[in-house]
Parts: structure tokens; C-alpha cells; sequence
């Protein structure tokens, strides 16, 4: 079954509301480091290509790129994540704070700030990824850090995103704490899981696996809009959460919403065709579609109405190079509907 399309109409009513919305988003911070330079032979040494330096950039990524994403279209949101105690932490809270993020972050020493360091030619075509992480889990007081951060920020919250890479953010613990605050709160709670703690995010209102983690999670095979409507089911089960939001590349996205599954009218479970752009890259897409999600929630729309303005949203993201934001004038411009509702958005 097919959803039904969402009118413009409404999607800008739903859009205006993304002003109002305080999205906390909990998660592996990242900063995205490009390195930009020529190749125009091989190294002598070995079959490597010699880069000769241009310039160097950065971006902010992970669950960083979430929160970019909610304040590009009109939101608020506040960053909790542990860092490193270093040089990469300072140049991600400056660039969240540039990007209009408020960052909470909690250092942490045993730890680098998760860092990808990208040798990409004036193309863009990458020669080489490093990579300064640590996947252990956070403990102790860092930990109890985070879990106050996100007790103290839940009462003026209207969602809370659990943005999870596996870089050692995202525990049991911070997962329950958010999932309790939330329901405290009665605001929703959205997970972008990694099937490892996939057992983490019992009682999410929300999880929202790409067509490979559904079917690492259900060991069922997903190829056909039937095939996903079968894993979804067998996803929320296994993840014991309330909704599932499959995404699946070129095939679009699958949404069961239990709240009315089995109901005769009003029954919300069917396929998003995805929308026909393009693709330059999807790095990042799926941090556009949770924030979006969280941002039309927070403003009162169904699962359904939320899950087309993250199609469309996607479909806007995978047409640019490395992770990205879309703005409410773009987004409201792929509906028909004018105009950037809000006039503090960027």
C-alpha cells in the first residue's frame, strides 16, 4: 500500500511549527576533516596517488549532522555527546555554535573526539580515510554526566533523538534515560540505531533502520514492498519500540505505525516511492530524515505526514556531496509550497 501524498497545504502548516520546536539530540558527535589536493602522479615509494595540498575544510557530522539539519530547517536543537578532551573538541562546539547548535558536551580523557579525516581530490573523488575514534562505551561519571544533561534539558524539549553510531555516546543506560524522560515529558523519542544495541532502544516511539539493518536485525530478506512490510513488523518486535521507518535507498521507505495498525479506517502502514533526483551522496541522509521527522512531530504532525517531508527532505540531501543540511525553503519548494516560514531559520 501505498501512503498518501501530503497536500502543500499542510505541509507548510506543519513547517511553521518547526520554529517552536527543542529537539535534544544524544549521540556520537563527529567532525568531517576534507583535505583537498591535486593528484597528478604516482608515488615512487608505492601504487599510492601523491596529493599535492590545496586547502582543508571541515564539517560537523554524526549526531552533530542531526542537529545541523533541525537548525537549517527552523529548529532548535541542543547537542549532548561525549568528546575527547582536545584540539577536534573545541573546533566541533565553535562549529555547532556557528551552525546555531548548543552544544553539551562532557569531555571525556580516555577518549579522542571522534574525528574522519578525508584525502579527496578537487573532484571529490576520496583517496584515503583516517579515522581517530575509540568504540568502547561511555562509563562512571561520564556517563552520570550525560544522563543529567539529558534529565535537566527534557523539561523544554518537544523530542528527543538518539542518534547512535557506535562510537561510545549511546549505552543501555543513556538510551533508557532517554526513553523515561521522554515519557515523563510526553514528547517522542527517535532512534537511528545500530543493529548491535539494537536490544538498547525498547520503548523508542521510533526507530528508523535503512533496509540492511532490518534485515541484520531479522536475519529477512527485504527486496520487495512486501518483504518490508513483514521485516518492519519483525523489526519492532525485536527492537521492542512503538513505530518502525524503514529507509530503502532507491526503493523509498516503508512505515508501520502500530498506533493504527489493524484499525479498518485511518490505517497508516505502507510504502514512500523515493523521490527521483540525482544522487551525488548519501552520506548523511539518514541523519536528514530523523531530524525531520523530529521536527514535524514536534509540530504535530502523524507518522505518516512526518514520513513524506523526510522523504522529500532525503531526496534534497542525497544530491549533494558529503553530509549536508536542507533548508525549509527547500523542502516547502519540493512540496509546491513557497516561502521559509520562519524568519530565524536558515
Amino acid at each position: 500500500m501505498r501512503l498518501p501524498p501530503l497536500a502543500p497545504d499542510r505541509a507548510r502548516r506543519i513547517a511553521a511549527g518547526f520554529g517552536g520546536a527543542h529537539v535534544i539530540v544524544l549521540g556520537d558527535a563527529m567532525l568531517d576533516r576534507f583535505i583537498v589536493g591535486r593528484v597528478t602522479r604516482i608515488s615512487p615509494e608505492a601504487p599510492v596517488p601523491v596529493v599535492a595540498f590545496d586547502h582543508e575544510t571541515h564539517r560537523i557530522g554524526g549526531a552533530a549532522n542531526v542537529a545541523h539539519n533541525i537548525t537549517a530547517l527552523g529548529g532548535h536543537a541542543t547537542l549532548v555527546a561525549a568528546t575527547g578532551q582536545d584540539d577536534a573538541a573545541t573546533t566541533l562546539a565553535v562549529a555547532c555554535r556557528e551552525a546555531g547548535i548548543s552544544p553539551a558536551f562532557v569531555g571525556d580523557a580516555t577518549r579522542p573526539t571522534t574525528t574522519k579525516v578525508r584525502v579527496v581530490t578537487e573532484r571529490n573523488q576520496q583517496v584515503a580515510r583516517i579515522d581517530y575514534e575509540v568504540e568502547s562505551e561511555v562509563s562512571g561519571d561520564v556517563e552520570q554526566r550525560l544522563i543529567l544533561l539529558l534529565q535537566q534539558l527534557a523539561p523544554s524539549a518537544s523530542a528527543i533523538v538518539v542518534s547512535d553510531y557506535l562510537k561510545g555516546s549511546v549505552n543501555r543506560r543513556l538510551v533508557r534515560a532517554a526513553v523515561d524522560a521522554a515519557a515523563t515529558h510526553r514528547i517522542p523519542v527517535l532512534v537511528d540505531p545500530k543493529i548491535p544495541h539494537v536490544d538498547y532502544y525498547a520503548g523508542a516511539t521510533l526507530v528508523t533502520p535503512n533496509h540492511h539493518e532490518a534485515e541484520g536485525a531479522t536475519l529477512m530478506r527485504v527486496r520487495t514492498p512486501d518483504e518490508a512490510r513483514h521485516a518492519a513488523r519483525a523489526f519492532r518486535d525485536r527492537a521492542a519500540c512503538e513505530a518502525v521507518l524503514m529507509t530503502r535507498g532507491d526503493q523509498g521507505m516503508w512505515l508501520l505505525d502500530p498506533a493504527r495498525e489493524g484499525r479498518e479506517a485511518g490505517a497508516v502502514e505502507g510504502h514512500l516511492p523515493a523521490v527521483r533526483r540525482e544522487v551525488a551522496d548519501v552520506t548523511g541522509a539518514g541523519d536528514t530524515v530523523i531530524a525531520t521527522m523530529a521536527l514535524a512531530l514536534s509540530a504535530g504532525a502523524t507518522l505518516a505526514e512526518a514520513a513524506c517531508l523526510a522523504n522529500e527532505a532525503a531526496g534534497i540531501s542525497v544530491g549533494r556531496f558529503g553530509p549536508s543540511t536542507v533548508s525549509q525553503a527547500e523542502l516547502m519548494a519540493a512540496f509546491g509550497a513557497e516561502g521559509n516560514l520562519n524568519p530565524g531559520s536558515s
